[in-house]
């Protein structure tokens, strides 16, 4: 388990390797559900649960975003995060908003053979599903700013299960093409310039041993958020298979 500071103030390269430390232990790559699905072993339904609950994760990012952005004290730093709202959100065009997150997620949904409406709707979700990602909302709603930035470091971590998720799904599902995965080539770019700004703002701010233990914990909780939804996916989906009321049924499954 990663140590967390006690009494030392760590400094800024310490707490970097520290924050770090947290995704090499608790991000969710390292799920065996992950595995499954950037190895081949999911049917087609398995596939399609987890793009329709990862909607609702991807949905709930720009409200996230929202609520850290009206606490954000100063313009400069609220017209540095309002990019992130962009990136998921999108722009408008002439038959609505295009070239979003949210909007590239819907045609991956729809690509593994889902209904879009059906998706956007989320009526088909784990109840689990829910209770995370909401979780992670009320966390960057309720804890300090400082916690609300960190929680969003999960991205420093990100451009390896995005390389692990595109091979992998590209090379062992037929029904997989370039296009089904076209939300992560911008995330490439987009997540890196995220991390910069958010690392840069923890380690400036997290000036005290119990900062940099919130700053430290508030990322273990988001890690912990994500790892819960892959839990959720795998005791509905692959092992025992137990698919709760309401929820998303594949073809030729039962509840």
């Amino acid at each position: 388990m990663t140590a967390l500071p006690q009494d030392r103030v760590l400094s800024p390269e310490e707490l970097e390797a520290a924050l770090r430390a947290v995704g090499a232990e608790r991000y969710h790559n390292l799920h065996p559900f992950h595995k499954l699905l950037h190895s081949g072993a999911l049917d087609r339904g398995q596939v399609q649960a987890w793009a329709l609950n990862r909607y609702y994760y991807q949905s709930r990012i720009p409200a996230k975003d929202a609520v850290l952005l009206s606490r954000l004290p100063t313009p400069d730093l609220r017209r540095l995060w309002r990019s992130r709202l962009e990136d998921h959100d999108g722009f408008p065009g002439a038959e609505g908003p295009t070239n979003g997150g949210i909007e590239r997620w819907l045609r991956l949904a729809t690509g593994v053979g889902l209904d879009r409406d059906y998706v956007q709707s989320t009526t088909g979700i784990l109840p689990a599903t829910r209770f995370a990602v909401d979780a992670y909302v009320s966390l960057v709603r309720d804890r300090s700013v400082l916690e609300g930035v960190a929680s969003s470091l999960t991205e420093m971590f990100s451009p390896t299960i995005i390389a692990e998720r595109v091979s992998g799904m590209l090379a062992n599902y037929d029904f997989i093409t370039q296009e089904t995965l076209a939300y992560f080539t911008p995330r490439l770019t987009q997540a890196p310039r995220d991390v910069d700004f958010a690392l840069a703002y923890v380690k400036e701010h997290a000036r005290t041993a119990e900062q940099q233990r919130a700053a430290i914990a508030a990322l273990t909780e988001k890690c912990n958020i994500l790892w819960a939804q892959l839990d959720a996916l795998h005791f509905a989906y692959v092992e025992p298979g137990y698919i709760p009321p309401g929820a998303f049924v594949p073809e030729g499954r039962s509840r």
